[in-house]
């Protein structure tokens, strides 16, 4: 009986000196609050690239934009619902009611696309990778980010890629 009390303490010994050699984590410091900017704030070339207010200003540029995206594309699908020249019985009325239709329909595909450019924006500001190419890494620059939220190459980079897609079409 004394060597197994003997050897429950040793594994005990044991256990607490694994937890006392444990390395201290290290926490990253969450900011102080949430990051505010004013309804008139612009990304400055004199901030540090991709600092938090830059990501806050394209965050909010992002989410009014598929706001207005959404809308639009419910307004389109509910009036284009009610469109009475279906019905018409004049052959060359319905034709341009089918184009109509046909090239509304398009615009809405469209947006739909660019609804999930800008999830994926979104995703990549959460994941801190906004504002740098998916290529190179490099930083895309405020003035085209500004000019295109949803852009995800430097030009160079997105230069590459519509030549590659030319090739790819000209097959």
């Amino acid at each position: 009986m004394p060597k197994t009390a003997k050897a429950k303490k040793k594994v005990s010994k044991t256990k607490t000196k694994v937890v006392s050699k444990a390395k201290p984590t290290t926490a990253k410091v969450a900011p102080k609050g949430p990051v505010k900017i004013s309804k008139t704030y612009v990304p400055k070339d004199t901030e540090k690239y991709m600092c938090e207010k830059h990501k806050v200003y394209f965050r909010i540029r992002l989410t009014e934009w598929k706001k207005e995206l959404i809308k639009a594309n419910n307004e389109a699908l509910y009036n284009g619902g009610m469109d009475d020249n279906n019905i018409s019985a004049d052959i060359v009325d319905q034709a341009n009611s089918y184009i109509d239709s046909n090239v509304e329909m398009k615009a809405i595909n469209r947006q739909i696309k660019l609804i999930s450019e800008i999830d994926k924006a979104l995703r990549r500001i959460r994941e801190d990778t906004y504002g740098y190419c998916l290529d190179t890494a490099e930083p895309i620059g405020l003035k085209r980010l500004m000019a295109r939220p949803v852009a995800k190459y430097t030009i160079a980079a997105q230069e590459k890629h519509e030549k590659e897609e030319k090739v790819h079409a000209d097959d």
